[in-house]
């Protein structure tokens, strides 16, 4: 009764560890994926407006036009990609921006390159499309980021489309534009499709963000997806975009009105407000910039640890290989003996092995007292 291609997707290996923490009391967690800052006041008063005021109806399928309007204008100043609202469509979250950008350009059995390790969501969603993840091994001594180099060694003749995300989850990781030049001129020799997730564009504290969209000969295969959640705190509001031009914005256009017909309207409404409050978002990347060198200046003092620091998002990924135990072993053993939740890196890719994932999105005060617990278990 169930698809052999659902069948043969994993369970997220995150959420093993999130249901094994729920059952510990007086759990301290360093896995969270979301901002723990309120959404700004001036975007929920948007949104309390739009529904006194019953917007609470469809919008068109592509989205508000002022609302693409105002994206337009984002992109053209801060990213130098030049496009209209009709290239834009407003989506349910950017997660759904991935999965239609995955469907539009994958046939059964078409390979997406993806760097590794990398967002648990790239590889079942590359899977449920139809296609096949090929993962491009990242390494510590590189920061993490991945190189063209890498990437041509796997471009097969099945190979369709490279997918990454920079900023980096999990590692924090940011593509410089030596990089994406790199990565750009393989795709127009190999002719792919390129799958920009930007989501994390705003949480960068040692780097420049660079779109590659903005590249030359880029704005005609590249599918930029990006949303508010992350730098807005607006995660439950379930707004993101895609930009992309003619054919592939098109059939993206053509999934997304069969499978969601539009954002939610209130949502879309209230986001209007997020483009005239930079204030919040300069007051989250100060504050997730100190957290950040709280929390790698801890684990570092740690024996058995070490901590490269990352240059973006707001997760460290510490290297745990001194401590002798696999990355599962040590996240099972800091829930059941220290209280302390986090992600075994293995989880988001082979590369991840012999690292964990650390959220620095919690409080000062969470991230001193884990800190605390893990410093007392491997003393």
């Amino acid at each position: 009764m169930i698809s052999e291609r659902v069948r043969a997707v994993p369970p997220s290996g995150i959420r093993k560890y999130f249901d094994m923490a729920s059952r510990e009391k007086d759990i301290v967690t360093l896995g969270v994926g979301e901002p723990d800052f309120d959404t700004p006041s001036c975007v929920k008063e948007k949104g309390l407006e739009a529904i006194e005021l019953n917007r609470t109806h469809y919008t068109g399928n592509a989205g508000l036009p002022e609302l693409r309007e105002r994206i337009a204008q984002k992109l053209k100043a801060e990213n130098a990609i030049h496009v209209g609202v009709e290239d834009i469509i407003i989506t349910s979250g950017s997660s759904e921006g991935l999965d239609l950008a995955l469907r539009t350009v994958i046939d059964e059995g078409s390979e997406v390159l993806t760097p590794d390790p990398a967002y648990v969501a790239y590889g079942p969603l590359i899977q449920l499309a139809g296609g096949k993840p090929v993962y491009v091994p990242t390494t510590e001594k590189n920061e993490f980021r991945v190189k063209a180099e890498d990437i041509r060694k796997r471009v097969t003749k099945k190979t369709r489309a490279i997918l990454y995300c920079s900023p980096n989850n999990p590692t924090g990781s940011v593509l410089t534009k030596e990089d994406l030049k790199g990565i750009a001129e393989l795709a127009i020799e190999k002719d792919l499709v390129v799958i920009s997730d930007e989501i994390y564009e705003k949480l960068i504290y040692d780097e420049e963000h660079y779109s590659i969209a903005s590249l030359k000969g880029m704005a005609d295969r590249t599918i930029t997806l990006n949303g508010f959640s992350k730098a807005f705190a607006a995660t439950g509001w379930r707004v993101g975009y895609a930009v992309a031009k003619g054919e592939l914005l098109e059939s993206m256009y053509k999934i997304h009105q069969y499978c969601m017909l539009c954002a939610p309207s209130v949502s879309q409404y209230a986001m209007l407000a997020a483009f005239d409050d930079p204030g919040s978002i300069r007051q989250m990347v100060k504050t997730y910039d100190a957290r950040r060198k709280l929390l790698v200046k801890g684990l570092n003092e740690i024996p058995g640890i070490t901590c490269h620091m990352p240059k973006g998002a707001f997760y460290a990924f510490p290297n745990i290989t001194g401590t002798g135990l696999t990355s599962e072993q040590f996240a099972e053993k800091l829930i059941k003996e220290a209280k302390v939740a986090l992600v075994p890196g293995h989880v988001f890719g082979p590369s991840g092995e012999g690292y964990v994932r650390c959220s620095y999105s919690v409080s000062t005060e969470t991230i001193i007292e884990a800190l605390d617990r893990m410093g007392k278990l491997f003393s």
